[in-house]
């Protein structure tokens, strides 16, 4: 069963949904409250307790929130289950996510180098060398592993400048403020563009959207969100509101 493309939380009305995480968790030894086709305080503490348990697809520790996002739904039921549900999401955007997904835990070597195997392959597909900021360049490499696995061009930008992909981007940018009133626009497989000012930015991929807070997928940055980090990680730090969020990239 493929992820909805939603948090599946305490209140879910879709009994089919709840059902089919229900039947996963007992496959996994979790034992479920008398009524397990409702999703209350009893089944998300039943989802806690399989989160404490489990790691994501990547082999990261999940999120203990007694909800199902698509992290706890790829653990529970697959990868490929959401890899292949990111809604409306253009197939190129919903496979490049899945791409930088799949690097999660990658790190620079030596760390503080902006270099070393993996970092260097991101640096090298926008024609550039060890020793760079590469946020984007992990994004580009992203949708360029994407299109060849799909057999198509790639149409993202090869730069590794943050706001020079957003400047040349041929897919649908999204401003701050029409996404804020339009939280529904910023989907997984969006690339967020953060402006610093002075031309520095910060860039990565949105696996999540609750409500305007954001779980991302982002390459040179570490666990607090900073830039010109150490390695890709998943975070939970950003916010379509962010002060410093310019907007989204809609391949």
């Amino acid at each position: 069963m493929n992820f909805p493309g939603r948090v599946i939380k305490v209140g879910e009305k879709d009994d089919t949904i709840v059902l089919a995480i229900g039947n996963q968790l007992t496959k996994r030894g979790i034992a479920l409250p008398p009524m397990p086709g409702i999703y209350d305080s009893a089944f998300a503490s039943a989802v806690r307790l399989f989160q404490s348990l489990n790691v994501d697809v990547s082999g990261k520790p999940l999120h203990v929130d007694g909800e199902v996002g698509p992290m706890t739904w790829g653990s529970l039921f697959g990868a490929a289950s959401v890899a292949s549900s990111v809604g409306s999401t253009s197939s190129l955007a919903a496979k490049a996510l899945a791409v930088a997904v799949g690097e999660i835990g990658k790190m620079e070597m030596p760390i503080g180098s902006n270099g070393g195997a993996d970092v260097d392959k991101y640096l090298d597909s926008t024609g550039l060398g060890t020793g760079y900021f590469w946020c984007m360049a992990f994004v580009h490499w992203c949708f360029m592993e994407a299109a060849n696995q799909l057999g198509t061009a790639n149409p993202f930008p090869k730069t590794a400048g943050v706001l020079d992909a957003w400047n040349k981007s041929s897919g649908k940018r999204i401003s701050k403020s029409t996404a804020l009133g339009n939280l529904s626009l910023v989907k997984p497989g969006a690339v967020f563009i953060l402006d610093y000012g002075t031309g520095l930015g910060h860039t990565g991929f949105v696996s999540e959207n609750v409500g305007g807070a954001l779980t991302t997928v982002e390459g040179n940055t570490n666990p607090s969100g900073g830039s010109n980090g150490i390695g890709v990680f998943q975070l939970k730090k950003r916010n379509v509101s962010n002060s410093m969020m310019k907007g989204f990239i809609i391949m």
